[in-house]
């Protein structure tokens, strides 16, 4: 599972460092020998920490396998960083799932159901939006590990155990 832990705030010089803001962790709490991720085109891809230098209890200058110069450092400036494994005071489901919206829905024989169209980050309840393919009516399915039997990364599709009387089909 992936959890959210700092966004990119901008360049630092021509050589490819960048500053990044943590979100509810401390920089101290990051294992520098594991690796982080940034989604492209929905897909996370990892990155190691080249160098890593705390500034406050906030933030901190890295420097990202990969990003060598400013026009690397720019590109990848705004985004968000995540992790693998929880981090230490952090439960295992928390996290941001925004990366899911424009996925397909599935049920768990493979049947589409919608397009999830937003993340809703309500507190010990995570869900989905989703557009069903047969409505208009827009439906929320909660997101537990329990109810995901599949996810297709390359294929961009989440099937679940959808609870019963969600869909009208």
């Amino acid at each position: 599972m992936m959890l959210k832990i700092a966004r990119i705030q901008k360049s630092n010089g021509t050589d490819g460092e960048v500053v990044i803001n943590f979100h509810g962790i401390s920089p101290e709490d990051i294992d520098i020998e594991e690796p982080v991720f940034i989604y492209f085109d929905g897909l996370p891809v990892p990155f190691f920490f080249e160098s890593f230098t705390r500034k406050g209890n906030t933030k901190a200058l890295v420097r990202l396998t990969g990003v060598k110069t400013l026009a690397d450092a720019d590109e990848i400036a705004g985004q968000f960083i995540y992790t693998e494994s929880p981090l230490p005071g952090m439960a295992a489901d928390e996290g941001d799932f925004s990366f899911l919206e424009g996925w397909t829905l599935a049920d768990e024989y493979g049947t589409p159901k919608g397009t999830v169209t937003e993340f809703l980050d309500i507190p010990n309840n995570p869900c989905l939006e989703i557009c069903p393919v047969r409505s208009q009516e827009k439906v929320i399915v909660p997101l537990h590990d329990d109810l995901i039997a599949d996810i297709d990364e390359a294929g961009r599709k989440l099937s679940m155990h959808i609870p019963d009387g969600l869909f009208s089909d």
